[in-house]
């Protein structure tokens, strides 16, 4: 074949992969390899760390699982006949531990490649298990030398220059980048723009799936050297995907079009991406944890409604259970919207009654609240009878139970530990109120799924007579424009006084999201979904008197 002409047919292997799961991560692999085969692909490009998945955290430092993930890549080399593999596991060698790749071909080993820049902000904490790589990989694959990049590589200039001076003609990288609503653009262009300056086509693969709070979303592509992506794999669906990637030239003007035009699309349907996101973490979570079923309060607002969305599409109406736990403020069309939805969705819907369980705990504590006025206290009660119930369910009947806080309530601790925040998986724990409205409109557009009059009226936790959330808490439009501000942006309070908002407001927020942080430190995981998440993104300490020494000038 002559120079000018050169193409790699590469398949990208976007797996749904479970962390620890050696002999399930080998099986998935050795059937796309047999896919990737059957296609005539000349290589095939895995996720980072394929064999153990993405993060395996603190399970690396074990000897034991180690030596079991270098005998996983044995089975994976003995397969490797007449097609390269790229393929990430963690090694061993030289005292330290790397996160690595290794190219094979024809039951041999190619080379090895470690992963040079390690990530260590947000939900990273790489240089806690691996030791930095310092070389460049390059292998010869069908006459085509290519780089090898692990995913925070493509992000910094120094890793794919060295590869180039290395004399790599492409760039195959593997990834585990995990999904946020505005990260498959900006991963694309960091991309794009690499391929453009080096004029070195670039093959991309990326996990795919949920992992405890993390869902990884695919987004796996071919860019050739112009910077054009000739292959766009879906988010969140596991496949391979093959394609030929040009090496000497572009590619063609109708393959970069209709890629484009399906991108375009894709990057404007927010709402769908962030609903697939929920979906696919909370289906994740409960199945790689071998449960089959759920169940959650079914209040008649808003968050648990959406809540059974998601958990309906994520797993069957089958495999769901809602439970509405009334008192003497809950309003009759609360009732009425619980019963409904439950119908609609075609759920296991059951009503108990909390009254009777209330007046006993009231009587077992009269003698110690001599002399004290009703107050939280009592709201309280109702939220932790609720979950007591809950969670006895989850316990006989061996379903999860799922948690239906948002992210807004969480920050300001609008929330009530060990009552409605009980759970083991919180779907929109990383949702902004605003949003959970956005994606209740969103869902039902897909069918009918939360009455209209559950989206329609005022939010409140029905604890007390007449009660609002807006009594107790800014609009949510503003409370949620603010928190965004401290959460993702870091402003000041100044800064936040500045754009606009009122002083007090600001101020009541901050302190309220301060305040809170020992809940949080006790609340269920949840799909990550925005920049900053609470969890892993979110160090704030428990005990602190900086709230106290907030900076804030008058004006």
């Amino acid at each position: 074949m002559q120079k000018q002409n050169r193409t790699l047919c590469v398949a990208l292997a976007q797996l749904n992969l479970r962390v620890g799961d050696l002999a399930g991560n080998t099986r998935q692999s050795i059937e796309a390899i047999q896919q990737a085969k059957a296609q005539g692909a000349d290589v095939i490009l895995f996720p980072e760390l394929t064999l153990t998945a993405y993060p395996p955290e603190d399970l690396v430092l074990r000897e034991d699982f180690l030596a079991q993930a270098k005998a996983a890549l044995e089975q994976v080399r003995a397969v490797s006949q007449g097609i390269s593999v790229v393929i990430g596991y963690p090694a061993r060698y030289q005292g330290a531990i790397y996160n690595a790749a290794v190219v094979m071909a024809d039951g041999e080993f190619q080379g090895h490649y470690a992963k040079q820049e390690l990530p260590n902000y947000k939900v990273y904490d790489e240089k806690r298990w691996f030791m930095a790589g310092e070389q460049a990989l390059t292998v010869t694959i069908k006459g085509v030398r290519c780089g090898i990049l692990i995913c925070e590589d493509i992000w910094h200039d120094a890793p794919i220059q060295q590869a180039v001076a290395a004399g790599a003609e492409a760039v195959l990288i593997l990834n585990a980048s995990p999904y946020r609503h505005d990260k498959h653009a900006r991963r694309q262009q960091v991309v794009t723009e690499k391929a453009r300056l080096h004029s070195c086509p670039v093959a991309y693969t990326n996990l795919v799936g949920g992992q405890d709070e993390l869902v990884f979303d695919g987004d796996s592509m071919l860019i050739d050297r112009a910077g054009a992506r000739l292959l766009a794999a879906p988010l969140l669906e596991s496949g391979v995907w093959v394609g030929d990637l040009p090496i000497d030239q572009v590619g063609s003007q109708e393959q970069v079009a209709a890629v484009a035009g399906e991108i375009e699309v894709r990057n404007a349907a927010k709402e769908q991406h962030i609903y697939q996101a929920l979906v696919t973490g909370t289906r994740d979570y409960v199945r790689k944890n071998g449960f089959t079923g759920v169940l959650l309060g079914l209040s008649g607002g808003i968050d648990s409604g959406l809540t059974l969305a998601v958990a309906v599409d994520a797993l069957g109406a089958e495999n769901v259970e809602a439970v509405m736990m009334p008192f003497h403020y809950t309003a009759e069309m609360s009732k009425e919207d619980a019963a409904e939805q439950a119908a609609l969705l075609g759920v296991k819907y059951r009503q108990i009654p909390i009254a009777p369980l209330f007046e006993c705990f009231q009587a077992g504590l009269a003698d110690a609240f001599v002399g004290y006025a009703e107050d939280v206290t009592e709201e309280n009660l109702q939220a932790r009878i609720r979950g007591m119930l809950l969670m006895s369910m989850s316990n006989k009947f061996g379903k999860l139970l799922l948690s239906t806080s948002n992210k807004s309530e969480s920050a300001v601790g609008y929330a009530t530990l060990y009552g409605d925040m009980a759970g083991a998986f919180s779907p929109l724990k990383d949702v902004y109120k605003t949003t959970v409205y956005q994606l209740a409109k969103y869902r039902n557009t897909l069918g009918p799924a939360i009455p209209q009059r559950v989206i329609d009226r005022p939010p409140s936790a029905e604890l007390a007579p007449g009660q609002l959330d807006q009594d107790s808490l800014p609009d949510y439009d503003v409370l949620d424009a603010i928190l965004l501000r401290i959460m993702e942006c870091d402003e000041s309070l100044d800064a936040i006084v500045a754009a606009g908002y009122p002083k007090a407001v600001v101020q009541r927020v901050m302190n309220l999201l301060l305040l809170s942080e020992y809940k949080r430190r006790q609340a269920a995981p949840g799909v990550r979904i925005t920049q900053r998440a609470f969890g892993k993104d979110w160090r704030y300490p428990m005990t602190s008197a900086w709230r106290h020494q907030l900076p804030l000038t008058e004006s």
